[in-house]
C-alpha cells in the first residue's frame, strides 16, 4: 500500500494537530521574511515572530484571553506589496506573512481549511523559488522539473516527517510543542533552503 499523500494525511489530522503543523511550517518560513526585511528595511520580523509565539500560546491555552484580532491588525501593514519591491525575496516574505495570517484566521474561526492552506503556501513558495532559479539558469521550469527538483523533494519529505511527528505527539503540551519546534528547525534552513 502506498503512503497517502501529505495533503490527504493533513486532512486526517484533528483540529489541534493541523494547527501545530501549520505553526511548525511557519517556523520554517518566517526567517525568509527576516532576510527580506533586512535587505529592504521593510517590515518588522520581531512583530511576526511575536505573533507566531502568541499563536502557539493560543493553541496550548485555547481559553486564554489572547486577542488574535489585534495581532492580525499588526501583521497586515507588514505584508509587502509585490509592486513596491523589485526582488525575488518579496515572494517568500509575502508567503510567510500570509501563512501567519491564515493561521490566525484559522484559530479565530476554528477553520481547519486555513491550517491546510499553510502547507500549500509553503510548497508554493518552494515551487516558485525553484522556477525562479531554473529560469535564471536558463532551464525550463515545467511541472515535472519542479516536482522532481531536490528542494521540492526535500520540502515534501520534511512535511511528511512533520506530519509523522504531529501524529505521534499524543497530548499537545508545552513540552511536545517545544520538541516539534526544535524538530522543524533541526536542519537549520528555511523551506527554500536558506541557512538560518
Amino acid at each position: 500500500m502506498t503512503k497517502a499523500n501529505n495533503f490527504q494525511r493533513i486532512r486526517e489530522l484533528n483540529y489541534l494537530q493541523k494547527a501545530v503543523l501549520a505553526s511548525a511550517l511557519i517556523e520554517r518560513m518566517l526567517p525568509n521574511y527576516g532576510l527580506f526585511s533586512e535587505a529592504t528595511g521593510f517590515g518588522d520580523e520581531t512583530l511576526l515572530r511575536n505573533s507566531l509565539n502568541v499563536c502557539w500560546e493560543k493553541i496550548l491555552l485555547p481559553k486564554s484571553k489572547i486577542d488574535l484580532e489585534k495581532q492580525v491588525e499588526k501583521i497586515e501593514p507588514n505584508v509587502p506589496e509585490l509592486a513596491d519591491f523589485d526582488m525575488f525575496g518579496t515572494y517568500p516574505a509575502i508567503d510567510a506573512a500570509t501563512s501567519l495570517l491564515s493561521l490566525m484566521h484559522g484559530l479565530m474561526a476554528q477553520d481547519e481549511q486555513e491550517f491546510i492552506s499553510v502547507s500549500k503556501i509553503s510548497q508554493a513558495t518552494v515551487a516558485r523559488f525553484i522556477e525562479y532559479q531554473m529560469t535564471v539558469e536558463g532551464e525550463v521550469a515545467d511541472n515535472t522539473a519542479v516536482r522532481e527538483h531536490p528542494l521540492m523533494q526535500y520540502e515534501i519529505e520534511v512535511l511528511g516527517e512533520l506530519i509523522d511527528f504531529v501524529e505521534n505527539m499524543g497530548r499537545i503540551t508545552s513540552d511536545s510543542v517545544k520538541a516539534l519546534k526544535k524538530f522543524a528547525l533541526e536542519d537549520g534552513q528555511t523551506n527554500i533552503g536558506l541557512t538560518l
